[in-house]
């Protein structure tokens, strides 16, 4: 979620027109002297260096006229208890609300001023506070993030203001169906766990979250060693090493009496939450299996598999000619209005699964393919499958990083969770890798005979019983 204190100036704008990745200029301009692989080869690396405290500083230069730089800390709304349930999130509201040495309105103007964009989010397992602008104010927006993070004002009465504000956002997401599908999804696949609360967290907790529970958050969470300053663009690392020990040399990197939070570990539990409504126009459902950890070997296979499946929406093209076996009879058959295949990671899990929307009269057609396309993985995938689904996933992965500020999101994230970046070379070195029998064997581990979790929205009364959805991840390998 992000809280934006002001879009980008005239100044920046400007900037931004002119620049552009060169890694995606590179494959663009189509030149027969520069292939794919010398592409990626000849992207940029990624410098990483540790302070004394445990503080890492990484960033990846491109020699642009603009940059991104921001703080990734290891802390989301699975550190969190049933208590202050919703707390990093609201902090994030109260993040740009002044600090001790800047009011709202000052930091405001200084931002400004400098025509940048400044913007946070939250998720499970991560914060983010980072800042687009021009790469001659990198001193100044590191400056901002530093007070940003470590000495918010968090002033009662705007507290009470950002109440309101998120009790607000909280309705509006109750209005984007699939948002609730997915974190109801979350709820009963890992139910009893952190991981089956909503970053959003309760409204009750909305209303009584109080500045001392915000105080307690960050003393327990924004520790040295679980954050990472990140910068993507017209950077230089040893500036940006400099900058990063004058302004996070004294983050602490200890725990008020040795109490380091240890992530309790988040059992899947194969079962099913159904909310009906027959009011509503279309169902949406969301099927999944515990999928792998975001540092598991498994991961690149799966991501293969995934692209095998595909999405689908009814505004595409092709029909009978999509390359997707799911999208092709999801167009052939009128099974649904749209479909995803996605796989959502963790540091120890994941959830591996379909999310499709379709009217109430096609509910068991579309469950029954989409088990069906899982099944196929498990034992039918064939060589243009598995080449087709590469090359997929290579353009996307190359499409992810068009800009700065999803290239600094990218390092932010993979500090946090692999120690490193990973390069996109050694991403499509790891792709090159998988072969039909990779995904044949990698998905029988996750898929076959295994407990799905389902969630589903709307007019559903034709949604399988669980036990049939259950015993289905069996019989349809057959």
């Amino acid at each position: 979620m992000a809280a934006s204190v002001c879009r980008a100036g005239s100044a920046l704008g400007r900037a931004l027109a002119k620049t552009r990745g060169p890694l995606l200029l590179s494959l663009r301009r189509g030149q027969a002297s520069v292939s794919y692989a010398q592409s990626i080869l000849g992207a940029p690396d990624t410098r990483l260096t540790s302070l004394e405290n445990g503080f890492r500083v990484a960033s990846e230069e491109t020699g642009q006229a603009t940059c991104t730089v921001g703080l990734w800390i290891s802390c989301g709304s699975r550190y969190e208890s049933e208590k202050n349930n919703g707390a990093g999130f609201l902090l994030e509201h109260m993040a740009f609300k002044g600090t001790k040495q800047h009011p709202q309105s000052a930091l405001e103007a200084e931002v400004e001023a400098m025509g940048a964009h400044l913007s946070a989010y939250t998720s499970r397992e991560h914060t983010a506070y980072y800042m687009k602008t021009l790469s001659k104010d990198l001193p100044k927006a590191v400056e901002l993030l530093s007070e940003v993070v470590q000495s918010s004002s968090l002033n009662e009465a705007d507290l009470e203001q950002q109440r309101s504000v998120v009790l607000r956002e909280l309705e509006e997401v109750e209005s984007s169906l699939q948002d609730v599908c997915l974190d109801l999804l979350h709820a009963t696949a890992f139910q009893g766990t952190p991981l089956g609360r909503s970053v959003l967290g309760p409204s009750a907790n909305a209303r009584t979250l109080t500045r001392q529970d915000l105080v307690e958050y960050i003393s327990s969470h924004y520790k040295a060693p679980r954050m990472v300053l990140a910068a993507a663009g017209g950077v230089k690392h040893d500036e940006l090493v400099g900058l990063a020990k004058k302004h996070f040399s004294n983050v602490s990197f200890e725990y008020e009496d040795d109490a380091v939070p240890v992530l309790s570990p988040c059992r899947f539990t194969g079962s099913d939450i159904r909310f009906r409504d027959d009011a509503m126009p279309l169902a949406h459902i969301a099927i999944a299996v515990e999928g792998a950890a975001a540092a598991s070997p498994d991961i690149v296979p799966l991501m293969v598999a995934n692209s095998i499946i595909g999405s689908y929406d009814v505004t595409f093209g092709g029909g009978k000619h999509l390359s997707s076996r799911l999208a092709r009879l999801s167009a052939e058959l009128g099974l649904c209005q749209s479909f995803q295949a996605f796989h959502s990671t963790y540091s120890d899990t994941g959830l591996l699964g379909i999310y499709f929307v379709t009217d109430k009269h096609n509910i068991e057609d579309m469950m029954h393919w989409s088990q069906n396309a899982w099944m196929n993985l498990c034992t039918t995938v064939t060589e243009s499958d598995v080449a087709r689904a590469k090359n997929l996933l290579k353009a996307s992965l190359v499409g992810q990083l068009n800009g700065t500020t999803p290239a600094c999101d990218d390092i932010g994230r993979h500090v946090l969770n692999y120690g490193r970046r990973i390069s996109l070379a050694e991403w499509d070195a790891r792709i090159d890798e998988v072969t039909p029998r990779m995904v044949r064997d990698v998905c029988s581990k996750y898929i076959y005979d295994r407990c799905p979790a389902v969630a589903a929205v709307g007019p559903v009364e034709q949604l399988p019983d669980y036990n049939r959805l259950r015993s289905a991840m069996y019989w349809l390998r057959f």
